[in-house]
């Protein structure tokens, strides 16, 4: 789809937000969308994003599904899983889902349109906490080990 690599091209969403906590700049999915709709516009193109709720191990997920379409017909689709938080002070559970939703959706559209996250806190902010020393890799799953 050769809409998608112009729209990588042309998107630009800045980081315009501020965490006043952890004094760092971040973009919400609110403003990559803003970014995103004229753009898409101009080449003919729309945005689906879905959500879904899935068991992985023991753990629930929520799995954002983008995906851009043309005029085509074509499509090319990203997906994104993020966990709730087991404690989060200040949110009620539906908030909770409602903000894991919008994390798992940004992260979904950062990879379907190659959003750059070099300087990203969200992967450096340790909210004064000291940071921990990995002593195991991560484990890979395996896409059969994710249920529907």
């Amino acid at each position: 789809m050769k809409e998608l690599g112009l729209i990588q091209q042309e998107l630009k969403a800045p980081k315009s937000q501020t965490n006043a906590f952890g004094k760092y700049k971040y973009r919400s999915l609110e403003d990559i969308l803003e970014a995103l709709k004229p753009i898409m516009a101009k080449h003919k193109c729309f945005l689906i994003i879905n959500d879904e709720i899935i068991l992985v191990g023991e753990r629930y997920y929520v799995k954002a599904t983008a995906t851009i379409h043309n005029d085509d017909g074509q499509s090319v689709i990203c997906s994104a899983l993020a966990r709730e938080d087991n404690d989060k002070k200040g949110m009620d559970l539906s908030q909770l889902t409602g903000a894991t939703s919008s994390y798992a959706r940004k992260y979904a559209l950062n990879g379907l349109f190659a959003i750059d996250d070099t300087k990203d806190a969200d992967a450096t902010n340790e909210h004064g906490n000291a940071p921990q020393k990995v002593t195991q890799q991560p484990r890979k799953i395996n896409p059969n080990e994710i249920k529907n």
